[in-house]
């Protein structure tokens, strides 16, 4: 990780102002064309939630901003991202599921298969240290709904310098397949030009 000299920051009075809040955090949905990716994982023969999982991270390892951490009243910027994610079990629970930073989609998704193998063989939410890792994007996915808006629980930790990002169903439009995406972040850190990277990213990921 490399440490942000504050003083000298550009976003030094967003920062203080934002952080200064018991709630700092701004989010918005938008939905994005799977079409290509869809089909393309059908192909691969893969999951196709691991497989936009994948490029959602991708897209946020090409954001700067979203690797930006606060540790101890001090921004650092991650040298890698990874997914901390949800999974659901066949009696309707779900768990938690921690995917390291990968290169490629095959090494990811080997962790993703085995990390998915973990949750429909155990009990309970899976918590351990991995939950709290900073290093990761929290993800969750709700493929039942397809939602306009989404509020996350929060304890007003004003440092939780964590992106949420939330997947919906996807859906038919004029014969694209369109998904929900819901992104919440630190507005310390990011503002909504920031946010429409992540999208601008991840669209032209999924377009691949």
């Amino acid at each position: 990780m490399i440490k942000i000299d504050i003083d000298n920051w550009n976003r030094k009075e967003h920062y203080e102002f934002f952080s200064k809040m018991k709630s700092p955090f701004v989010g918005l949905t938008a939905e994005v064309d799977c079409t290509i990716a869809y089909q393309r994982a059908k192909e691969m023969n893969v999951s196709f939630y691991a497989y936009y999982l994948y490029k959602s991270v991708q897209a946020s390892n090409r954001v700067e901003e979203m690797k930006y951490r606060i540790i101890n009243d001090e921004v650092y910027v991650m040298e890698h991202l990874g997914a901390g994610s949800t999974a659901s079990r066949k009696d309707g629970t779900f768990s938690f599921i921690y995917v390291e930073y990968a290169d490629t989609f095959e090494e990811f998704y080997q962790s993703f298969q085995k990390e998915i193998y973990e949750v429909e063989n155990s009990t309970g939410m899976r918590l351990n240290n991995d939950d709290v890792k900073i290093s990761h994007v929290r993800y969750s996915v709700i493929p039942w709904l397809s939602f306009t808006a989404i509020m996350h629980p929060t304890n007003f930790n004003s440092k939780d310098a964590v992106p949420r990002i939330v997947f919906g169903k996807y859906h038919t439009v004029d014969s694209k397949l369109m998904m929900p995406v819901s992104i919440e972040v630190h507005h310390g850190l990011m503002d909504g030009y920031h946010i429409a990277r992540y999208f601008e990213e991840f669209q032209s990921l999924l377009n691949e």
